[in-house]
Formats: C-alpha cells, sequence, structure tokens
C-alpha cells in the first residue's frame, strides 16, 4: 500500500495493510486490551498500526466503564495518552493525529467543541511526533521528548516527560552483568520535566493556548 511511488523512493514509504497489522498485534494481544500499556510506532505514517491500538484500548474501555460516562471519559483519555509516534512526513503525522481524534470521538460520540476532543488533541500533539526516529530528533532538530501520562483517578492525571534517547539506554544499562543492574529503574532514569496533576479541562485548555499561538505566528495578509 503506497501513496506514491515517488514517496517509496524518496522515503521507503509503504504502509501495512489492515489485515497483517490486526495479525500482527494479535501476538501481544493482551496488551493491546489493556488500557494504559504503552506503544510505540517508529514510523507511524497515518496509523495504521496506531488506529488499531487505540480501538482494541477503547473496547477495554468500554467493557470495563462503560456504565460510567465520567470514567468511560477519562479512561478513553488515557488509552489515548498511552499511545506513541514518530514520523518523518508532515503530512502523514497531521493525518495520525486527525485520525486518533476521530476514533475518540467516534467512540465517545462528541464534537470538536467538547472538553475531551481538545484535551485529546493537546495528548497527540505531544505523543505523536514529527520527527526521525533513527536521529532520535524532531523536525526541527531537537532531541525527541515524549510525555509519560498516568491516571491519578478522579480525574487527576500525572505528566513526566523523558528524552527518547535516555529510554532507550535502559535495557543495556540495567541489564544483567552491567554496572547498574542492581540499580532500580527510578535511580537511572530522572524526568526531564514533571508536571503538578492535570484535569482535562487543563488539557483542553493547553491545547487552545497552542492553536492561538500557532495562529498569531501566521502572518497577516494585507489587499
Amino acid at each position: 500500500m503506497i501513496k506514491s511511488k515517488q514517496r517509496v523512493a524518496d522515503h521507503g514509504e509503504v504502509f501495512t495493510p489492515e489485515w497483517l497489522v490486526d495479525a500482527m498485534l494479535d501476538l501481544v494481544k493482551s496488551e493491546t486490551e489493556r488500557i494504559d500499556s504503552r506503544f510505540l510506532e517508529p514510523a507511524c505514517g497515518s496509523g495504521n498500526f496506531l488506529v488499531k491500538v487505540l480501538q482494541r484500548k477503547l473496547a477495554a474501555v468500554e467493557l470495563k466503564y462503560g456504565q460510567s460516562d465520567f470514567e468511560k471519559r477519562h479512561y478513553a483519555l488515557l488509552g489515548v495518552m498511552c499511545t506513541y509516534g514518530i514520523e518523518l512526513l508532515a503530512d502523514n503525522i497531521a493525518e495520525c493525529r486527525a485520525n486518533m481524534l476521530e476514533v475518540l470521538a467516534d467512540y465517545l460520540n462528541v464534537n470538536t467543541s467538547d472538553e475531551v476532543y481538545h484535551a485529546a488533541a493537546y495528548v497527540l500533539s505531544q505523543n505523536l511526533i514529527h520527527g526521525d526516529a533513527l536521529s532520535m530528533r524532531t523536525a526541527t532538530g531537537e532531541a525527541i521528548t515524549f510525555a509519560e501520562w498516568g491516571y491519578l483517578g478522579k480525574g487527576k492525571f500525572q505528566r513526566r516527560d523523558f528524552r527518547l534517547d535516555m529510554l532507550t539506554q535502559m535495557s543495556a544499562i540495567s541489564g544483567e552483568g552491567t554496572l547498574f543492574a542492581q540499580m532500580g529503574k527510578h535511580e537511572i532514569f530522572v524526568p526531564e520535566k514533571s508536571y503538578p496533576p492535570m484535569t482535562m479541562r487543563d488539557l483542553a485548555g493547553l491545547q487552545e493556548s497552542q492553536t492561538q499561538s500557532s495562529s498569531s505566528t501566521i502572518p497577516a495578509t494585507f489587499i
């Protein structure tokens, strides 16, 4: 599955068909059905894998929390928070974010004015990165940093930021026979930044601020 032969030649871009995505995710079926399990797709394209992962997480949300609108909305947002992606091409990452938002909106039956929609849009702007997974750099040359999200209950979320290049060293540093083998992960990996607990409304507000900031950088056109 390709968009154009030129993109294949320039970037090796080939999209995984749906049947193969399902077959591969079935190999880790129990993890895909756990709401708080984290998935990272290093070449996420328009979201072939991540959309399917989110759909499975939302099915788990419905099974466990479908009777409570409050819990359903918050755990659905947690499902979004636990999906991550990196993509080299700008149009693909924009499409991936839009596809993920659409899946969430359809499940919760909400529109673009809903608080949870704006909160999820902000989360996806942090979790789905326009960059290069090999160099671990964003499109603007900065080190890729991911937000680790956790649900504290009662409508509160926790965020800590970690650099990807540091996270990838975890297996080597904490492996048996290494100098740091007896150390706990918390002793090796310190977050780049920690945030106070945030509500869904707080996250939605951050998205609105981000949108306003982006709009203010667009030069006006005078006729």
